[in-house]
């Protein structure tokens, strides 16, 4: 009964709001809950707590999608076996790295909000960075596919431990960056593979970060089950309604809360540039304000520079999922359908 309260009503609410985007977009993840249940101030704000309950959750809801995708034969064991071999002693390692620099409790929160802050702010750019190779894909005659390249193994593990790090230490990074980072290194590899590899290394990763934080910081329970009993039903519908919602105005809404919510983090930790005593709210919106109005200009110019219209085909949620220009395939590999889910959980 302890479990049925407010607080706990409050997260299940998150965790169904953002497992509802994640299904949508699939976006979303770490990247949009621990923000949201930081300024919550679910397990008294302590970013420790609530990084360890939300890589809780992830390593459930990652798990299905893992196994979805296996089901169907879409993931590169190969390149999945060299990313965890480089990100799961990583994400193990990440925690106690931390707590070996500073064990003041008041301290570590700080640390960790800094680190959230930082890599909510990388996860946005990479997101971007990543719409802006399709766009170029797109212009140069799309992909070409190859269903098996050949695996570059130093990378390809580099790519894996700092993907790793960063799960380990923030719970952001398991998608955004290392989906990125697969994209730069096998650009002719299909999208329902790069995110069916993807969702495999993130359930041993996700997983290897949850015990060593559970182990360093103990799981609140009270935060962890309304979190799974929110989220998993909310990506259920995000992803049966996603083919009748216009994804590009929430895609584009993503990046702008990520931006906000990392520039809000480090506010709230005192990152010096913006003073360590006291919070400026207004900077925020004003920094969500201007990218809100400025984002969709700067996006037109860049598609002006590819030789496309301002506004138009291809949308943004074309280039996200691949699904635009894409002028060779593999034999025997089918086009994806409205419905089928090519772009996997970014966290």
């Amino acid at each position: 009964m302890d479990l049925i309260t407010l607080t706990a009503l409050s997260i299940l609410a998150a965790g169904f709001v953002v497992g509802i985007v994640v299904g949508l977009t699939g976006m979303g993840g770490g990247a949009l809950m621990t923000p949201a249940l930081i300024f919550l101030g679910v397990g008294s704000g302590e970013a420790a707590t609530i990084v360890t309950a939300d890589l809780t959750a992830a390593a459930v809801y990652k798990t299905g999608g893992a196994a979805v995708h296996a089901r169907h034969g879409s993931p590169n064991l190969t390149l999945a076996k060299w990313l965890i071999v480089g990100s799961v002693p990583m994400a193990f390692l990440g925690p106690y790295m931390v707590k070996f620099f500073t064990d003041d409790a008041e301290q570590l929160d700080r640390v960790l909000k800094l680190s959230i802050g930082f890599a909510l702010l990388f996860a946005a750019a990479t997101y971007a960075l990543r719409l802006y190779i399709n766009l170029r894909a797109v212009r140069s005659g799309g992909f070409t596919g190859d269903p098996d390249p050949k695996i570059k193994v130093v990378p390809t593990l580099l790519v894996g431990m700092l993907g790793g790090l960063l799960v380990g230490i923030t719970s952001v990074g398991s998608g955004s960056v290392i989906m990125i980072a697969l994209l730069m290194l096998y650009p002719g590899l299909s999208a329902v593979k790069l995110v069916g590899t993807d969702l495999v290394q993130a359930v041993p990763l996700v997983l290897a970060a949850a015990i060593a934080n559970i182990a360093i910081h103990g799981l609140d329970w009270s935060i962890a089950i309304p979190l799974i009993v929110g989220s998993v039903p909310g990506t259920l519908l995000g992803s049966r309604i996603a083919p009748r919602v216009p994804q590009s105005f929430i895609r584009r809404g993503i990046v702008v809360v990520l931006t906000m919510s990392g520039v809000a983090l480090l506010d709230k930790a005192g990152w010096a540039p913006l003073g360590r005593e006291d919070t400026y709210p207004a900077l925020i919106g004003l920094i969500g304000l201007a990218m809100a109005v400025l984002v969709p200009v700067i996006w037109g110019f860049l598609r002006k520079e590819q030789g496309l219209p301002f506004m138009g085909t291809p949308t943004v949620s074309e280039l996200d999922s691949w699904t635009y220009g894409r002028t060779s395939r593999t034999a025997g590999e089918k086009k994806p359908s409205a419905t089928e889910r090519v772009d996997g959980p970014v966290d």
